[in-house]
C-alpha cells in the first residue's frame, strides 16, 4: 500500500512508495527532484513579475516622464504621441447622416448612423461587417481600396428610410484605419507601412485617405472622408458623446493603446497655429514604453523569438495577444524541467501561441473543488492528462502573468492621468474624471479588469480614486468615428 504525502498546490504532491532499496530509492529521488524544480519555477517566476506598490509608483512615474519626453520632441521617447488633429469633440449636439468605416485587420466594417442632437442623440444605426479576401491582403492598392469603396457602396444603396441627408450634401466618412500612419491633418495621414498580414503593394508613402477618395470617385460613390482616425481616438471620441467626463480612452484587446486630451500649449512639439479649443487627443501609441517593467526569462524568451525584439514590451507583458503565449512558455519549463504533466514535454503545449488568453481565461473562472474546466482545457489545448495539484500549479502561473498584466496597465493610466494633472493645476484629481475602456481583454477577463482597478486605487489612494471612473465603453470606435466626422464636417454646423 503506497502513502501519498500532499505539499501545496505550488509544489506538488510527492508519491512514496514501498518497493526495494535498489528500486526504491531512484523513484523518491526523482520525485523529490521534480517536486524542488516545479516549486522552486514558480517562485522564482512570482518572483519575477511581482508588481508590489514601488513598482508600479515608478511604472507611473516613468510613463508620465516618457510622455512629456515624446512631446517634447518626435524621437524623444519611446512613446511616440503622435497628434491626432482631432481639435473639436462631440458635444451631443450633432445632427445629420454619417458614415464610419473601420480598417483594422481582416476584416473591415461600415456604419452609418443618424444623428439627432441633444433631445434625440443616435437616432438610427447599422452596419455591415465583412472580410478583406486573402489575395487582396498582397495585392495593389487600387486593388484594395477598390474592392473597400465598392462594398461601401453596396452598403450605402441599402439606406433605409430611418435615414436621411439634407438636400446638396454629400455624405461624409469617419474613417478608422489601425495602421501606422504619419497623420498630417484630421483628414489625410501617410501610411509608414503594413503590418497584421498585408503586404498591399504601391501604398506605403501614400496619403491612405487619397486612395480611398480616389476609389471612391472611380465607383462613381459621392462620399469624401472627413475624419481619419485611430480606434483609440474613436473610441475617446465615441464615449465622450455620451460622458463629457471621458478624458482618457484605452483598449486592452490583442493589442493595446491610449489616448487622451492633452492642452495645446502642453506640447512643445506642436508648431504652427493652435487650435482654436486650445486642446487635441493625443494618440501616445503606449504599447512601446518599456521603463522599469518587471520581466521574467519566459518574457524575454518571447521577446527574443518575436518578429519584433526589443520592441512593444508593454504590450508584451499586458496585452491579450501575449498573455496567453507567456503562461504556456512557463508551463513548458515546468513539463520538461519538473515533470508537470508526466514525464515528457506534451507536443501540442510545445507549439507557440497554442494556450490563448481566451484559454488561460476561462482556466481562472473555474471555481470547483476538482478544476474540471481547467483539466479539459489542458487537455484539449495541450494533450495532456493533468493531476489536481497540477492545474492549482498552471492556475498559480496564469494569476501571475495576469495580475501583472493588471497592474500595470492600471499604472500605465494613473502615469496619464498624473501628467494631466500636473499641468491642469489641479482639475482631474480633484472631479470627476472618466477613462473609457474598449477590447475583448478588458471586457471579458474579470480577474484582469479587478488587478486594473485595484493598481489605481492603490496609487492614488481611497479619496482620489474615487473620483477616476474607469468603465466599459463596447465597440465606441464606430460610433465615434462617425461623430468625429459630423464634427469635422465641410459644411456649416448647425448643430
Amino acid at each position: 500500500m503506497s502513502v501519498a504525502a500532499t505539499t501545496s498546490p505550488a509544489i506538488g504532491t510527492l508519491y512514496v512508495s514501498p518497493s526495494p532499496r535498489s528500486r526504491g530509492m531512484p523513484r523518491v529521488t526523482m520525485a523529490l527532484r521534480s517536486v524542488v524544480s516545479v516549486g522552486s519555477i514558480l517562485t522564482k517566476l512570482q518572483q519575477d513579475c511581482a508588481t508590489p506598490l514601488l513598482v508600479i509608483r515608478h511604472v507611473a512615474d516613468s510613463m508620465t516622464a516618457d510622455m512629456r519626453a515624446g512631446l517634447a520632441v518626435d524621437g524623444g521617447s519611446n512613446l511616440k504621441m503622435i497628434l491626432s488633429y482631432v481639435d473639436s469633440l462631440p458635444s451631443g449636439n450633432e445632427k445629420g447622416l454619417f458614415y464610419a468605416l473601420d480598417l483594422g485587420g481582416t476584416n473591415f466594417r461600415a456604419l452609418r448612423v443618424q444623428l439627432g442632437g441633444k433631445e434625440e442623440r443616435v437616432v438610427a444605426t447599422e452596419f455591415e461587417q465583412l472580410s478583406i479576401p486573402q489575395e487582396l491582403m498582397f495585392g495593389t492598392s487600387e486593388e484594395l481600396f477598390d474592392f473597400i469603396a465598392s462594398t461601401l457602396a453596396g452598403f450605402a444603396e441599402k439606406e433605409s428610410k430611418k435615414f436621411h441627408l439634407p438636400h446638396g450634401r454629400q455624405r461624409e466618412i469617419g474613417f478608422t484605419f489601425s495602421f501606422p500612419v504619419k497623420q498630417t491633418s484630421i483628414d489625410s495621414g501617410i501610411l509608414m507601412k503594413w503590418t497584421k498580414g498585408f503586404a498591399v503593394s504601391g501604398t506605403a508613402g501614400r496619403d491612405v485617405v487619397a486612395c480611398l477618395n480616389e476609389a471612391m470617385e472611380r465607383q462613381g460613390l459621392d462620399m469624401r472622408v472627413s475624419a481619419l482616425v485611430n480606434d483609440t481616438v474613436g473610441t475617446l471620441a465615441g464615449a465622450r458623446y455620451r460622458d463629457d467626463d471621458v478624458m482618457v480612452a484605452v483598449i486592452l484587446g490583442t493589442g493595446t493603446n491610449a489616448c487622451y486630451v492633452e492642452r495645446t500649449d502642453c506640447i512643445p512639439k506642436l508648431q504652427g497655429p493652435k487650435s482654436s479649443s486650445g486642446r487635441t487627443i493625443i494618440n501616445t501609441e503606449w504599447g512601446a514604453f518599456s521603463d522599469g517593467i518587471p520581466l521574467t526569462v519566459f518574457d524575454r524568451d518571447m521577446d527574443a523569438a518575436s518578429i519584433n525584439p526589443g520592441e512593444q514590451i508593454f504590450e508584451k507583458t499586458i496585452s491579450g495577444m501575449y498573455l496567453g503565449e507567456i503562461a504556456r512558455r512557463a508551463l513548458v519549463t515546468m513539463a520538461g524541467e519538473g515533470s508537470l504533466f508526466g514525464r515528457a514535454v506534451p507536443n501540442k503545449l510545445s507549439t507557440p501561441f497554442a494556450l490563448r488568453t481566451p484559454d488561460i481565461c476561462a482556466m481562472q473562472q473555474d471555481n470547483s473543488d476538482d478544476l474540471q474546466a481547467v483539466g479539459s482545457i489542458l487537455h484539449n489545448v495541450a494533450g495532456v492528462e493533468s493531476s489536481l495539484s497540477a492545474r492549482k500549479i498552471v492556475l498559480e502561473v496564469c494569476d501571475a502573468f495576469v495580475k501583472r498584466g493588471g497592474r500595470l496597465a492600471g499604472a500605465g493610466i494613473v502615469g496619464i492621468l498624473q501628467k494631466m494633472e500636473e499641468d491642469s493645476k489641479g482639475t482631474i484629481f480633484n472631479k470627476r474624471t472618466v477613462v473609457a475602456m474598449d477590447g475583448g481583454l478588458y471586457e471579458h477577463y474579470p480577474q484582469y479588469r479587478s488587478y486594473l482597478q485595484d493598481a489605481v486605487t492603490e496609487l492614488l489612494g481611497p479619496e482620489i480614486s474615487k473620483n477616476i471612473v474607469i468603465e466599459h465603453s463596447k465597440d465606441g470606435s464606430g460610433i465615434g468615428a462617425a461623430l468625429l466626422a459630423a464634427t469635422n464636417s465641410k459644411y456649416d454646423h448647425d448643430f
